[in-house]
């Protein structure tokens, strides 16, 4: 596969599966287009269906694909290849058809990010813009890095509109699941969506959840939900994602039957990702029988005891493990902090991070590239705070953890985690106990979708709307100045918390 494409050539076999599960939905079309057609392997399987549209066209960027899919063309067909950038196309200006009717759109597009043919050079590309409007560190961080498929998708839609076409692609889940989100947010006119799983380890030896994603463009109330089925034969749907209150819901029926009571109690949280730092070889640490600290280098670390922390890591909290096996060098108090007072501070610590500056050199986001030398993200107050209820972003079941201090040290969590600060052990005891009940999972399963990479994040945390409050929970949030601030939901008594 030429990887700098993300170009994954569909078996014949799945082609036909596909094409199968698009006449059981009983529509005939008058015209195709393969925006990313490759060697043709879908055009050759319309003209072998026996009901092939009366047009077709293919859009190609490669020279050794376009060659190998113009072999279709014949004087009996109305069959025509174009070579050309898709991305450089206006889908309503440089297609020039010979019938009108029904269109269909399908194919199987790139399945890789703009930042992985970045980071190989490659000039494939839409034009850098942030289409998604995303503002802040999403902006600067992953939250902008996006499936190249989710920019012809969103193509697609856009400038075919007006012809009312059905888009039926091969994907991965998770750019389905963008598409409709996106596509809600901006009001896009769908009036159909079904995602039918396809196992992508036996088609293209690829360890990622995939399906075929089928929508329908057209007039009238835009619907944003999607029937979810297990293959693309079965009859009836596992369940239905959708968009609620401005929000994808991995289980939409779930969704109305665990929030209707929860929206009446409503607790709010503040949740905060542990610590960000890209340099786990020198920064993390582990405890060794003798006591002393080595690095993952297998080097012994010295330096001032001030500056490392007991530290949890998914794994830890998802396995309950309560005493951490390792700690964590924090160079900062706050966001801003100047690293470079730590050479009158810490001269120990700083001959060590000095000494592995290569590491720090090497890290490639963007978000320290305007930062003090040996910065963290991830880190304030509520970092320092002594309790707290912690969970994985990175498991299937969500399971939240009760954390308190260690030998007097504030215990941090890396950044595949996520925390909600709290006052005292009892609250923290407490709070854990009200996320794990049955209510509170429920949603979470009616929220998260855990075919992906990271089920759990600060997002969906943050929606999670905690059932309650009339047990005298506790409403955490932070001030301005980034101080915990902690007050009672039954009266409000405020109360301030310094770490």
């Amino acid at each position: 596969m030429p990887r700098h494409f993300g170009d994954f050539q569909t078996p014949p076999e799945l082609v036909a599966a596909v094409l199968d599960c698009l006449k059981r939905e009983g529509k005939k079309w008058n015209r195709a287009l393969e925006p990313t057609c490759g060697s043709g392997q879908f055009i050759a399987g319309l003209l072998d269906s026996g009901v092939a549209p009366r047009e077709i066209q293919g859009i190609e960027i490669q020279d050794t694909h376009l060659a190998n899919a113009r072999q279709l063309v014949s004087d009996d067909t109305h069959l025509s290849i174009t070579q050309g950038n898709l991305f450089n196309l206006d889908l309503r200006q440089d297609l020039s058809w010979k019938e009108s009717g029904s269109l269909l759109v399908i194919g199987n597009p790139p399945w890789v990010t703009n930042s992985e043919l970045s980071a190989l050079g490659q000039g494939n590309l839409p034009e850098k813009t942030n289409f998604k409007g995303l503002r802040g560190l999403d902006a600067m961080t992953g939250s902008s890095n996006f499936d190249i498929a989710e920019y012809i998708w969103l193509k697609l839609i856009k400038e075919l509109a007006d012809q009312k076409p059905t888009i039926a692609l091969l994907c991965k889940t998770s750019v389905a699941r963008n598409v409709l989100k996106y596509a809600a947010d901006i009001r896009l006119p769908i009036c159909r969506a079904v995602i039918r799983r396809i196992d992508a380890k036996q088609w293209f030896g690829a360890n990622v959840d995939a399906c075929l994603f089928i929508v329908e463009v057209g007039a009238g109330v835009p619907s944003y939900d999607a029937l979810v089925y297990a293959d693309l034969t079965t009859m009836n749907p596992e369940r239905v994602i959708g968009i609620r209150d401005g929000n994808l819901f991995a289980d939409v029926h779930a969704y109305v039957a665990t929030f209707t009571f929860a929206r009446e109690n409503e607790l709010s949280l503040t949740w905060r990702q542990g610590l960000k730092h890209d340099a786990a070889r020198v920064m993390e640490l582990i405890y060794t029988e003798s006591g002393e600290l080595h690095n993952k280098l297998g080097e012994t670390v010295a330096v001032e005891p001030e500056y490392i922390f007991p530290l949890l890591k998914s794994a830890d909290l998802f396995n309950g493990n309560e005493k951490p096996r390792r700690a964590v060098i924090v160079t900062q108090r706050y966001l801003k902090d100047d690293t470079s007072r730590l050479k009158e501070e810490a001269p120990n610590l700083w001959r060590y991070l000095t000494g592995h500056a290569e590491c720090f050199a090497q890290r490639k986001s963007i978000i320290y590239k305007s930062s003090s030398r040996f910065s963290m993200f991830g880190i304030g107050d509520y970092s320092f705070a002594p309790h707290k209820v912690g969970i994985s972003g990175m498991y299937k079941t969500p399971r939240f953890q009760s954390i308190g201090p260690v030998d007097g040290r504030p215990v941090m969590l890396d950044d595949t985690c996520y925390f909600a600060a709290c006052e005292s052990a009892e609250e923290s005891l407490a709070l854990a106990e009200l996320l794990n009940s049955h209510d509170c999972l429920n949603q979470i399963q009616s929220m998260s979708f855990t075919d992906s990479k990271r089920p759990i994040t600060k997002k969906l945390l943050q929606r999670l709307n905690v059932p309650g409050a009339t047990h005298e929970r506790l409403r955490i949030s932070d001030e301005p100045e980034g101080a915990i601030k902690v007050a009672k939901v039954a009266g409000l008594q405020a109360g301030e918390h310094g770490a």
